[in-house]
């Protein structure tokens, strides 16, 4: 027994030494790859010594004695921060995930391929201006030269994790940049599933079903879907998009979860210091890194600051010394869907406007890690590619024998839009700024341009031309071979300037009849006579929900302060304890209040018991709020009251008792996870910022490493935007959000703030991996200068390059 325990003991010391070991190994592995800030290197693909200057937060501060040795310079900073990012938003765009991340990235590859992201971007680097192509090919030079010294110097393959994954780190090419911009393009609209939506709501109820997502610019006599389609299925459709769908890590292309952001400006009469504010923030899914990365540059036609994209050369959003700009899409519906009738018999042709016609067909091999390859078939139409995957409720809206096409704006193959942004980020005036956006194509964008004068806003993209015989408008999907369905061309929205009158300028990517976001920053900037940049800042960071201010007095008009006080610790107390709290609730999503969950919860719960007994399983696809919808129910209008009554219960159901159902359903799950007291709930205990690591945010031990979770104030109509998009106990996760926040003060420039959700880093050991997550949670800022000398004074690491020659 006593030899038993010795071995025993023995063998546990032995293990705890070994685990020990390997995982010192592992953080020696690690740590290689982590860059050093002041290392010297020489350099092939530069012609004169530059300097990268690195802030306290990790801004890199370029300079270069050409513009194209500057834009070398910042591929071989992003690649230093952002490596691992870079590649995989560059596989996502060519359809090659699953070869490192094997089937389950299947569906995102073949999406990609039959998009053609990567083939067009191929085709548009030919029709970029000369300069454009200089910077590309500098840029991908830097990119490059990073992942050689990388190999020569044994950094740990320049990201820890290229050790868990088998990918060969190709090196860059001009049309990666250009690819990586289509696909921010394809995630910047969600007309084509706004179409798809809408065709399953009419096939599901066809008199009433489409009112959910009623729209002024969308005709209200649309036909019937099934008249279209006479061989469509009318009834419910099954649930078809996943309840873990946003926080899939690799789910780059998601219906419903389109890009977007604010921006708003003060014109010299409006502001304190008579000169122009502008501010701006961009929103996409939290990711840990953030898709947003901080960058100065020092160009021959001066300095430009702000945010970037690692894997492109562009400052997207930013500032020079005398102009800054500010980006959001805009809402154009610039997709159709076009359903193609298959031939019967033969599976290769399909009925055009002239009769059978054949697919244009090509086979594409996809590799899968740990899996057989896959061979697809890629067919295309004269309306464009056949797309079964591009929404998970296709096949709903999809009559037997047919197939469905996508027609997008962003598919052109002579897209100028990279040559546009380039020219904007040189412009030094509005009139140059609008010269050069008048080449964007996709994605559709509005821009505001602060100078010492003013504040401008003009639209950029191409928008599509459809004929007044088009049968929907571009509302629902239509059949493909109706000559009156096809595009008659797509003309540019550039055209002149539109100066606001009282000098406030409002942008987001909201419809123009539902803009609540909008609305509400009219109110912020109007009701103020004169802007400082403190006041944008706090415009930026509002947490009022005018949806919530506008909702509440019509849902509860009827439970308000109604009945005798029950005893405590019954249901009845709890649901006047709540109302008790809404009644004098200011609409503040704020992080530490109970309020916001009660009143989150409560019309999560109304829009479902409102909606499912119609609409079935199909509810569970309506994944965000309709503030719109609701407001017409309970305001009857139209007589969207016939909603409120279940229609498989023998009583006629009036609205006010659907409300305080749903009120006692919301109240009892709260309970259930929090406890009886409603005073003691906080909207920050569900409320939850989840940046998830695209590559390992989904493994349990390494999630826990990489993601960077946080509760934060805010929701999905709130300025401070905080986009919900959950299921089950995860329901208000905050998914998306302002990856980006800047306020730009003409002023004084250098006392312009910037920030983004995570940090400059994406090795996950980098004490710049998260450190302004923090600043972000808490509405904070850093500032970033234009003046050199103040740069290098700040400095925490000068990395030189020297020509090799």
């Amino acid at each position: 027994m006593l030899t038993m325990f010795r071995w025993l003991l023995r063998l546990t010391v032995g293990l705890i030494v070994l685990m020990v070991l390997s995982a010192a190994l592992v953080w020696y592995f690690a740590v290689r790859s982590l860059p050093d800030y002041n290392a010297s290197y020489r350099v092939e693909g530069i012609i004169a010594p530059v300097e990268i200057v690195r802030s306290t937060e990790n801004v890199p501060h370029i300079f270069a004695q050409t513009d194209q040795d500057v834009f070398f310079a910042l591929g071989l900073a992003h690649a230093q921060d952002r490596l691992f990012q870079m590649t995989l938003l560059r596989r996502a765009a060519q359809g090659r995930l699953a070869e490192i991340h094997g089937a389950v990235a299947l569906p995102a590859d073949d999406l990609a391929r039959r998009l053609g992201l990567y083939r067009n971007a191929q085709a548009s680097l030919e029709v970029q201006d000369p300069e454009t192509r200089a910077a590309l090919t500098a840029y991908a030079g830097g990119v490059n030269q990073w992942i050689r010294i990388v190999n020569d110097g044994a950094m740990g393959r320049g990201a820890p994790e290229f050790f868990l994954f088998p990918d060969v780190i190709s090196y860059w090419q001009p049309a990666d940049s250009l690819a990586i911009l289509k696909l921010l393009a394809a995630s910047s609209t969600d007309a084509a599933a706004d179409e798809i939506m809408r065709a399953r709501l009419s096939l599901a109820w066809p008199e009433h079903g489409p009112d959910i997502l009623a729209r002024t610019d969308v005709p209200a006599d649309l036909p019937r879907y099934a008249d279209l389609f006479p061989g469509a299925r009318i009834g419910m459709p099954e649930r078809s998009i996943s309840p873990d769908a946003a926080r899939a890590p690799l789910s780059y292309l998601r219906p419903g979860m389109a890009m977007g952001g604010n921006a708003f400006g003060a014109a010299p009469q409006r502001t304190a210091a008579d000169a122009s504010l502008l501010a701006n923030d961009l929103h996409s899914k939290l990711t840990a890194p953030s898709l947003f990365y901080l960058a100065r540059l020092e160009l021959a036609s001066g300095g430009v600051i702000g945010a970037t994209v690692p894997g492109m050369p562009l400052v997207l959003s930013g500032r020079s010394p005398g102009l800054s700009w500010a980006l959001t899409p805009t809402d154009i519906d610039d997709a159709d869907i076009a359903i193609e009738e298959v031939q019967p018999g033969n599976p290769d042709r399909y009925r055009g406007p002239d009769g059978w016609t054949s697919f244009q067909t090509r086979t594409e091999v996809i590799r899968v890690l740990d899996a057989p390859n896959q061979t697809v078939t890629l067919r295309e139409t004269l309306n464009g590619p056949v797309v079964p995957g591009l929404d998970p409720g296709l096949r709903d809206v999809t009559p037997i024998g047919h197939v469905a096409t996508l027609r997008w704006t962003g598919a052109s193959q002579q897209d100028e839009t990279m040559s546009a942004l380039m020219g904007l980020m040189r412009s030094g005036t509005a009139e140059e700024a609008a010269r050069a956006l008048t080449r964007v194509v996709a994605p559709a964008l509005s821009v505001t341009l602060a100078d010492d004068q003013r504040v401008t806003h003009l639209r950029a993209g191409a928008l599509p031309e459809r004929g007044p015989d088009h049968p929907t408008g571009g509302a629902l999907p239509s059949p493909g071979w109706l000559p009156e369905t096809t595009w008659q061309g797509v003309t540019s929205l550039a055209g002149a300037f539109e100066t606001p009158a009282r000098g406030i300028s409002i942008a987001t990517e909201e419809p123009a009849d539902a803009g609540i976001r909008r609305g509400r920053l009219e109110r912020l900037l109007g009701d103020r006579e004169v802007h400082s940049r403190d006041s944008l800042i706090a415009a930026q960071l509002d947490v009022v929900s005018p949806a919530a201010r506008a909702l509440l007095p019509l849902v509860g008009a009827n439970l308000w302060f109604a009945g005798d006080p029950a005893a405590p610790g019954t249901a009845e107390r709890q649901r006047q304890d709540a109302l008790n709290l809404l009644a004098e609730w200011d609409g503040a999503m704020n992080e530490h209040l109970p309020e916001p969950v009660i009143y989150a919860a409560w019309m999560s719960a109304l829009q479902d018991r409102l909606i499912r007994d119609e609409l079935g399983p199909l509810s569970d696809d309506i994944i965000r709020l309709q503030p719109g919808f609701i407001d017409a129910v309970f305001r009857n209008r139209r007589g969207a009251a016939r909603w409120c009554d279940i229609v498989q219960s023998a009583a006629t159901e009036d609205c006010a008792t659907i409300a305080r159902q749903a009120l006692d359903r919301a109240i009892l799950d709260l309970s259930a996870r929090f406890g009886p007291d409603v005073t003691s709930w906080r909207w920050g205990d569900v409320h939850q910022a989840r940046h998830l690591h695209p590559g390992l945010g989904n493994l349990p031990a390494l999630g826990w490493i990489m993601n960077i979770t946080q509760s934060i104030s805010g929701g999905e109509f709130t300025v401070a935007r905080a986009g919900l998009f959950g299921s089950g106990t995860q329901l208000f996760d905050a998914v998306n959000g302002a990856g980006f926040r800047g306020v730009y003060d003409l002023a004084d420039p250098d006392s312009s703030v910037f920030i983004i959700s995570t940090g400059q880093s994406g090795h996950p050991l980098s004490r710049h991996y998260d450190d302004l997550a923090g600043l972000w949670r808490r509405g904070e800022y850093i500032g970033m200068s234009l003046d050199r000398d103040l740069a290098r004074a700040a400095a925490t690491g000068i990395t030189t390059l020297t020509p090799a020659d």
